[in-house]
């Protein structure tokens, strides 16, 4: 593990949702000082921590070990607690047939397009 090239892609990736050091350990449950200690390359995540770190800052453990360049993430993970319509939405969707959900794909693109006119 290139451990200046993580601590520099997790500070992108802190930078790149626009929060602090201070609210990423917030975020992370962790203190501030030991939070730092990642960013700076002082000490090393655990790749369970990686994937929290990831998830948090909406990006992929992938992007933080320098596997790609791509800082989006490869999954989202929607709780039912604190998102219970999208949480439905998407019970509903991994429910339909492919091509129901094809079709369904096809009007998400036709109203993001007009949303942009």
């Amino acid at each position: 593990m290139n451990q200046p090239l993580l601590s520099e892609r997790i500070k992108i990736a802190r930078e790149n949702i626009g929060i602090t050091k201070a609210e990423a350990a917030r975020r992370l449950n962790m203190s501030k000082i030991g939070y730092c200690r990642y960013e700076y390359g002082e000490r090393t995540p655990s790749l369970q921590t990686l994937e929290v770190i990831a998830q948090c800052f909406n990006t992929s453990v992938s992007y933080l070990l320098g596997k790609c360049d791509d800082i989006s993430p490869d999954y989202i993970v929607i709780r039912k607690n604190s998102h219970p319509e999208l949480f439905e939405i998407v019970q509903g969707i991994n429910s339909m047939d492919s091509s129901a959900q094809k079709r369904l794909f096809e009007y998400y693109k036709i109203i993001c397009s007009k949303k942009e006119v």
